[in-house]
């Protein structure tokens, strides 16, 4: 027969010790009398905020289940100051099928202006399938629910958008040591009136390589090329084909 030996911290046999988590009472809440806390990242259900949606239908083209519907029509909007009319989509049906839903939050993720979020609630359960399908009046139903982000972590990087909000404005360049802040002022030299027709010279006593001549103009060039003749199009042969024989040739051979 074999002897159990006893373990430290529990009774004999009993794996709670070896866990580090020894035998005490349950901690069992009596739902729903007493309500569970869920953590602020937990996902119970998706909340709409149907002033946010401008139906661009990112959310439903990235679903992998397709279970987000959505539909509108548009409308068309005098501009302000006698401007030209703007048409905007107006959202007429957003349901989502949570029978199907696999709470992967890529909907949520994808949206550009914030109108989907994670709410903890989770009571929302149906005895038929067919009802959990919600229009936009339930999901918004939710949106108070939607618990506010959490703080960040010590150390943690700042958000760019408060980062960039609080940047200072970029200030001009720096100037290199010794220099004045303003320039010294060059007075401008009048030039004299030349002749017409005269050519500008360069100057005598200048620092560096000599310059190198100006050239003619087109109407005192002397020497000029001749035009090329125009070349026959019906002369060019193509590729691998044999050339013509001019008449004299034909004549000098017979």
């Amino acid at each position: 027969m074999s002897r159990v030996g006893r373990i430290p911290g529990g009774v004999p046999g009993d794996g709670s010790a070896v866990t580090g988590h020894p035998s005490r009472g349950s901690e069992t809440r009596q739902y729903p009398e007493v309500r569970p806390d869920p953590p602020a990242r937990s996902r119970g259900v998706i909340a709409l905020v149907e002033e946010n949606c401008t139906v661009c239908m990112l959310c439903a083209r990235e679903c992998p289940d397709w279970c987000v519907y959505v539909d509108s029509h548009k409308e068309t909007l005098p501009a302000p100051d006698g401007g030209r009319p703007r048409a905007r989509n107006v959202l007429d049906r957003f349901a989502i099928d949570f029978s199907l839903c696999m709470y992967c939050g890529i909907c949520i993720e994808v949206c550009p202006f914030d109108a989907l979020f994670w709410s903890p609630e989770f009571e929302y359960a149906e005895y038929d399938v067919r009802d959990l399908l919600h229009e936009k009046e339930r999901l918004g139903e939710w949106a108070p629910t939607v618990p506010p982000p959490p703080a960040h972590e010590i150390g943690a990087e700042r958000p760019k958008e408060m980062t960039t909000g609080s940047r200072p404005a970029p200030a001009g360049r720096p100037r290199p040591a010794g220099t004045s802040a303003a320039a010294p002022a060059v007075p401008a030299v009048s030039p004299e009136p030349a002749a017409q027709g005269a050519r500008p010279e360069p100057p005598e006593d200048s620092a560096g390589p000599a310059a190198a001549p100006l050239r003619p103009p087109a109407q005192e060039r002397t020497e000029r090329r001749a035009p090329r003749p125009m070349r026959d199009v019906r002369s060019i042969r193509p590729p691998g084909s044999l050339p013509k024989r001019s008449p004299g040739t034909e004549k000098d051979e017979s």
